[in-house]
């Protein structure tokens, strides 16, 4: 079959389109998304207004968790023909809370390029503006609906020290909020709603601030980002009873140094310092050490 155009080589091309603002879009993206010989979305209507803002003429196909199965046989053939093939989500980088991924790895495993466009990302964009560290996070997506499989993932991440990027809806962010609480205490929490839209907002406080909050207003309306300031080193230092024990257990079946490393790494505390204590205690424990600086 022959291509549209010989611009681009074939392949998957993974394009990020706008997640408010149409005019937050690359031009590679636009350049790619008219080259194309299809271009694969999660909801033909939704990707077909911006295609209509932006004059373009690409047919196409819906691909989702519901019909993916049936469709990825069909790309595959198209990109076993030379037809360059593009895949969009509704808003913002493709594989970012969509199941796009399967179909990712199905073209590589046979043998086809894929190729990032990057762009627009409603994580990326809530950490650029809500405060929050953002050296280090993680990001969680929507977390279980219901409250009590909620706060089990909840305490699955309270000893993250890391900012925690979450999605979830508006009319379900009251209670997100109060399982936060309970099960992460008073953490600092941002809410970014309706990013590069007209009504874009960013709400930063203590939980319980932002609780009484909603509950006086309301909640808010919009496309919410929710991120939660992650405990603070300080809070998950061992005391020097519960790194005794580990190197204990470690130096059974490892030298100084990398019982000293292993230790450091989980307790917070400095490397220099748990080998000290890894010298005392082989000392104590009458066996000799293996040398050299931690």
């Amino acid at each position: 079959m022959q291509t549209r155009n010989s611009t681009f080589s074939s392949g998957l091309y993974v394009v990020a389109t706008p997640i408010g603002n149409a005019r937050d879009i690359t031009l590679r993206a636009l350049d790619v998304l008219a080259a194309a010989d299809i271009v694969l979305c999660e909801d033909t209507r939704i990707t077909g207004k911006l295609f209509a803002l932006h004059g373009l003429k690409t047919p196409l196909q819906a691909y989702h968790e519901h019909n993916g199965e049936k469709i990825r046989p069909k790309i595959l053939a198209r990109l076993s023909e030379g037809q360059v093939v593009a895949l969009v989500s509704d808003a913002g980088t493709p594989l970012i809370s969509d199941p796009g991924y399967q179909l990712v790895t199905a073209v590589q495993a046979a043998g086809h390029e894929v190729v990032s466009v990057p762009g627009p990302s409603s994580p990326i964009a809530a950490l650029s503006i809500a405060g929050m560290p953002s050296d280090r996070f993680l990001f969680v997506g929507f977390l279980p609906p219901k409250s009590k499989a909620r706060q089990t993932s909840l305490t699955g991440l309270a000893d993250f020290a890391a900012t925690l990027v979450l999605f979830e809806s508006a009319r379900r962010l009251p209670a997100l909020l109060a399982d936060i609480e309970t099960v992460l205490g008073d953490r600092d929490v941002a809410i970014c709603r309706e990013l590069t839209k007209k009504f874009e907002e960013v709400r930063r406080g203590p939980v319980s601030r932002l609780i009484a909050d909603y509950a006086r207003e309301g909640p808010p309306k919009g496309e919410l980002v929710v991120l939660v300031r992650g405990r603070a080193a300080e809070e998950l230092l061992w005391d020097k009873d519960a790194v005794m024990q580990a190197l204990s257990l470690q130096l059974a079946h490892a030298g100084t140094r990398e019982a000293a490393a292993s230790v450091a790494a989980t307790s917070g505390w400095r490397r220099r310092d748990v080998y000290r204590l890894a010298l005392d205690l082989q000392e104590k424990l009458g066996g000799g050490h293996d040398g050299g600086a931690a």
